[in-house]
């Protein structure tokens, strides 16, 4: 499916689903809605769904991994060369969001779509399927490579707008091979040194706020180099003057391919309706790109964390999205979302085997104004 046919679709949740949910919810032998947001998660995942029967026992972390031209301009502490080594620990399951997914029950898939150079790990071409000669690699990195790496924004737009929309179709169709391999939600996760500043960017742009206001220290930078950062995306915005009201146009001119393509998987999300958990500040910037392309994505979407950095919070106000987890985390590599996933997993089997107040002959409790 192109972006343009996902666009033009009519995508809405499950009332009706979501209502028997939240029916069921109301039956189970507990004082009424006191798991908090972990029962309004899985209303919401009944209504992405389309059925209030909920199995999530398969799931999956989807990581999107490109590289940052913008590094040169000296925003980072580390050097681009660590989003290969990072993802090449993907494959071999040595990464922390990688440690958290075993413990968690969920599958990782790596997607190279900008690495900036040849990757030594297990590289297919098709997803969850491991070459012959590498039985012994846990996760097998999807090469869907666009390019090596983005272009300097700072020289003129990181991507081509047709580039832009091939890494958000990438996306897309991660999101249906997962579901059409029966994965029943996916944890959203990226790789790319840099992209805390190409996520400050694009955020400045669709907030429409000053990017001192959303940028933060990313993995550690001294006041001097937030300094650096800070002016780096004021000058790049003013040059390339993205389309604040064209998502694409900002993706593509401060973004960069990780964001692209995990807005794209929050897209194919919706039209294939399985459930995407954000991580933290960069999932965010790409789901406020994906809202801006297709609105009902917003319904679709599941705030895991409140991440530490500075505009963590801001994003998610303006998705209209209320964290899970307050655990002042910014690690990233979706690991703020995996850990958002034995929650819900409890909340699932309280939700489907506990017992009812009619079956333990107890009067049900009663909602108050």
């Amino acid at each position: 499916m192109t972006l343009k046919e996902a666009v033009s679709m009519d995508i809405r949740l499950d009332e009706e689903a979501m209502e028997r949910a939240k029916r069921n919810w109301d039956s189970i032998a507990k004082p009424l809605d006191s798991l908090g947001l972990l029962e309004k998660a899985i209303i919401r995942i009944a209504g992405i769904g389309g059925t209030p029967e909920i199995d999530l026992s398969k799931k999956a972390v989807a990581i999107f991994c490109g590289d940052n031209g913008i590094v040169s301009e000296g925003v980072t502490q580390t050097g681009q060369e660590v989003t290969a080594v990072v993802t090449e620990n993907f494959s071999r399951g040595e990464s922390c969001v990688c440690l958290m997914a075993k413990e968690a029950g969920a599958y990782v898939l790596p997607v190279d779509l900008g690495v900036a150079g040849r990757l030594k790990g297990a590289v297919c071409e098709f997803p969850l399927s491991i070459p012959e000669e590498k039985r012994h690699v846990l996760y097998p990195i999807w090469d869907r490579k666009l390019a090596l790496g983005t272009k300097n924004f700072l020289e003129g737009p990181a991507m081509t707008r047709k580039l832009t929309i091939k890494a958000v179709e990438c996306g897309m169709e991660t999101a249906r091979l997962l579901k059409e391999r029966g994965f029943r939600i996916i944890a959203a996760g990226e790789m790319g040194i840099g992209n805390t500043t190409t996520s400050s960017a694009v955020s400045a742009v669709l907030l429409g706020m000053d990017p001192r206001e959303v940028t933060g220290r990313g993995a550690g930078l001294s006041r001097e180099g937030l300094e650096r950062k800070i002016a780096v995306i004021r000058e790049g915005i003013e040059k390339n003057r993205p389309d604040r009201q064209d998502a694409i146009d900002v993706l593509s001119k401060v973004g960069g391919f990780d964001l692209a393509g995990l807005a794209g998987l929050m897209i194919g999300g919706a039209v294939y309706r399985i459930p995407v958990i954000l991580d933290g500040f960069i999932t965010g910037a790409a789901a406020l790109a994906a809202v801006a392309i297709c609105p009902a994505v917003r319904e679709f979407i599941l705030a895991s964390h409140v991440s530490a950095e500075p505009a963590g919070a801001m994003v998610l106000e303006r998705l209209g999205l209320e964290p899970v987890i307050h655990g002042r985390m910014c690690l990233g590599e979706g690991t703020g979302a995996v850990a958002l996933l034995p929650l819900l997993s409890m909340a699932e089997t309280v939700y489907r085997n506990m017992s009812t107040f009619q079956e333990i002959e107890i009067k049900e409790y009663q909602h108050f104004l």
